[in-house]
């Protein structure tokens, strides 16, 4: 289970922290043209460049085993959070594209990966990472995640109305009353302000947005980019 009292965690960061981090990230935002189509569709900085080399954003892992938009060994040597939408173009390419490369690195045991689901494209997005999150419940969180994904292709807004969302858990399996209850409940509301308290702190405006070991990646990047990510921090894991 998704713990709900996360939100109020992440204002004991020490508040020159939480700055350092939301302007540096926001500077590499800001290079890439400002605007969240701009910053999507570009290709952005990795957190091997200059403006990100003395970033440590590593405490926004939570490692909680119960956390179910979670994969992977709670103790896995590097975590990669995502802050993904699921109206985002490059979201769904990511998860069609490189996801399977990650996962490899997931069944070795190096690799944790932790979903955050964003409504940057608007209500959609929220009514679909509440149902995510209610697919979770009936522990599908992964397998409804990549539904909405099929293909590489984010649903259109059409598909995202509450009845098509409780009709796509129905065909997964899952049962539609609780869905549709937990997709609505007070609970599920909660973890989606949550996330989005924890992305507006270090600065996320837009998906998708990484952090791989503590360092910031941004935009739409080719897959060999979050491997070489991923290898240098367990590289620095390593000591």
């Amino acid at each position: 289970m998704l713990r709900t009292e996360r939100g109020p965690m992440f204002w004991l960061i020490p508040v020159a922290v939480i700055i350092l981090a939301t302007v540096l990230i926001g500077i590499v935002i800001a290079n890439q043209g400002g605007s969240d189509a701009d910053a999507q569709g570009q290709s952005s900085s990795s957190q091997t460049d200059s403006s990100g080399d003395d970033v440590d954003l590593s405490f926004v892992e939570h490692r909680d085993s119960e956390e179910m938009s979670a994969i992977g060994d709670v103790d896995a040597p590097v975590t990669l959070v995502m802050y993904s939408d699921y109206q985002c173009p490059y979201c769904a390419a990511w998860n069609e594209d490189t996801l399977p490369a990650m996962m490899e690195y997931v069944d070795s045991g190096d690799l944790r990966i932790e979903m955050r689901d964003l409504a940057v494209f608007g209500e959609e997005s929220e009514r679909a990472a509440r149902a995510v999150f209610a697919a979770g419940k009936q522990d599908e969180y992964w397998e409804y995640h990549n539904a909405l994904f099929e293909g590489g292709e984010h649903r259109p807004k059409s598909q995202l109305d509450d009845d098509s969302l409780v009709s796509l858990g129905e065909d997964l399996g899952l049962d539609p009353l609780q869905f549709k209850q937990d997709m609505n409940s007070v609970e599920a509301h909660e973890e989606f302000d949550a996330v989005a308290a924890e992305g507006q702190s270090i600065g996320v405006s837009s998906t998708p947005a990484f952090v791989i070991g503590g360092k910031p990646l941004l935009g739409a990047q080719p897959t060999q980019e979050f491997t070489d990510a991923v290898d240098e921090a367990l590289a620095r894991a390593e000591g």
